[in-house]
């Protein structure tokens, strides 16, 4: 009881603060500067949020800005697994097969190649590298994978290649912010934080966006690649963990019970109730949601992040052992989670970065490794998916934020000490799978180097307008208003690829 008669002294304390002179100057100060500034910046808040902030009647998706809203039309997927391998795998090693690439390995570099071009790390004329693994076709569509990942080989069928993608970003943080925020520059939402805010989610008991990590690092942008930028703080990504405690701080302190914990939510909120109705802040509405979906995670959480319980043959198709950090525990966390109703689930798989710099970031030995981290579990998680009923409703995405250039690295004009690749933003390789996706096609054609796309190139933001076209919105009517226009995730750009679109 001591916490709870401390909140209630403090918000006794602050209406008694409300009260005072000194606050009132203060406020007023405020408040000319904000009515100044306002007609300059046409209004900075959609009409929804003026509405609270004039107190007009909160609407239900005001009061729980997760609660599930069905799509502007019927979109073939209800939720998403994003899989993205920070740092950038080499298409060349994996996809996009070039035999004669193969025949001009350790060749000087075409002059045709370097004209004009800027590089990340490759200087002077580097030597042509020739592609590190085998290819070989497979399934019914003929798709060209490499004997790096002989799982995923096996069920091709069930994808969709874009194989010309290209990207305007060569550094690692800026082209990860662009991939998954439409902008390579901060305070933009991610993909995810879009989609929540335009559907919610159906499990209450869950955030609607959740992220999950592997490989020891955090992606190069940080966190900001799965911010909310100008939505509601609400719609970020929660990150939750594989190892320990799925989210920090989860379990209450010794001696606080279930009705205690209630209890001290409850005059939380009352004072952010009170807040809110004082200055009309969206930010305290969606503190009040966050305090609750807290409480409400205690109970669900736990169980869904626990892989423990799942059967034996679940664990040995996708590779997974319980109380590690590790790829294949997320993506059976990834299946468990869309299973609940979670709205998206963002994987984020670090150590793809192959400058040939040491051997763990070799094109030749440290991918084949990092390949075999990945092969098993993502290929189950189509598998896994699809048995029981979940792909054709779930959009499966896979990708770096860009590729690898078909001459070996170089750094300062130097041959690295072991194989690698420099970044490219010119063509490199991603796939789709389920909710609406086209089975076993392929879009896009690249040069004999897989330098350029030469054909159905595809832009990031092409992209990003096809999976918001499969959760059932056009890209260019959805918006949100922010300082004084609209703003949407594909900026002014981006077309549908109607090619992979079932």
């Amino acid at each position: 009881m001591k916490h709870l008669e401390k909140l209630l002294a403090e918000l006794a304390v602050q209406k008694l603060q409300n009260q005072t002179r000194r606050h009132f100057l203060m406020d007023c100060v405020s408040k000319v500067g904000v009515l100044a500034m306002a007609p300059l910046l046409f209004g900075c808040e959609p009409e929804h949020l003026i509405k609270k902030s004039t107190g007009l009647n909160l609407s239900e998706r005001d009061l729980n800005p997760l609660a599930p809203l069905p799509p502007p039309f019927v979109g073939k997927a209800k939720s998403i697994i994003y899989l993205h391998m920070a740092g950038a795998p080499s298409q060349l090693e994996l996809f996009d097969y070039k035999p004669e690439l193969a025949r001009y390995h350790d060749k000087d570099c075409p002059e045709s190649l370097l004209e004009g071009r800027k590089f990340a790390f490759i200087r002077g004329v580097p030597k042509m590298l020739g592609p590190q693994a085998q290819f070989a076709q497979h399934g019914q569509s003929g798709a060209w994978v490499s004997d790096y990942l002989p799982h995923f080989a096996k069920v091709t069928d069930e994808v969709a290649f874009l194989k010309a993608v290209h990207t305007d970003q060569f550094n690692h943080g800026p082209a990860q912010l662009f991939m998954q925020t439409g902008s390579p520059r901060l305070g933009r939402p991610s993909l995810g934080s879009w989609v929540t805010y335009g559907l919610g989610t159906e499990n209450q008991n869950l955030p609607g966006f959740v992220v999950l990590t592997s490989g020891g690092k955090t992606p190069d942008a940080g966190k900001s690649v799965w911010g909310s930028g100008f939505l509601p703080s609400v719609y970020q990504g929660v990150q939750c963990r594989s190892k320990g405690d799925p989210v920090l701080y989860l379990e209450d302190p010794t001696g606080m019970s279930r009705d205690l914990k209630k209890n001290v939510i409850s005059a939380i909120n009352q004072v952010n109730q009170e807040d809110f109705e004082t200055f009309g802040d969206p930010e305290i509405l969606a503190r009040i949601n966050q305090y609750e979906m807290a409480y409400r995670m205690q109970i669900e959480v736990p169980e869904v992040m626990n892989i423990n319980d799942e059967p034996e043959h679940i664990h040995e198709l996708y590779g997974t052992k319980p109380g590690e950090e590790s790829f294949a525990n997320n993506c059976l966390l990834a299946r468990k989670l869309v299973e609940k109703g979670v709205r998206v689930v963002q994987l984020y798989d670090w150590g793809w970065d192959t400058h040939g710099t040491d051997h763990d970031g070799s094109i030749d030995k440290g991918l084949r490794n990092k390949c075999r981290e990945i092969d098993r579990p993502m290929s189950a998680l189509l598998l896994d998916l699809k048995q029981r009923g979940l792909l054709e409703e779930t959009l499966v995405v896979w990708g770096g934020e860009f590729g690898r250039t078909p001459m070996q690295e170089n750094r300062e004009g130097k041959v690295q000490s072991f194989m690698g690749r420099d970044h490219h933003v010119d063509a490199f390789t991603m796939w789709m799978a389920g909710g609406g996706v086209k089975k076993g096609a392929s879009y896009g054609i690249t040069d004999d180097f897989g330098f350029s796309g030469v054909d159905e190139r595809v832009s990031v933001h092409d992209l990003h307008a096809t999976i918001l076209q499969l959760m059932g919105f056009n890209h260019e009517k959805f918006t949100y208003d922010f300082q004084g226009r609209p703003f949407r995730l594909t900026d002014v750009h981006g077309e549908l690829i109607h090619a992979v679109l079932a």
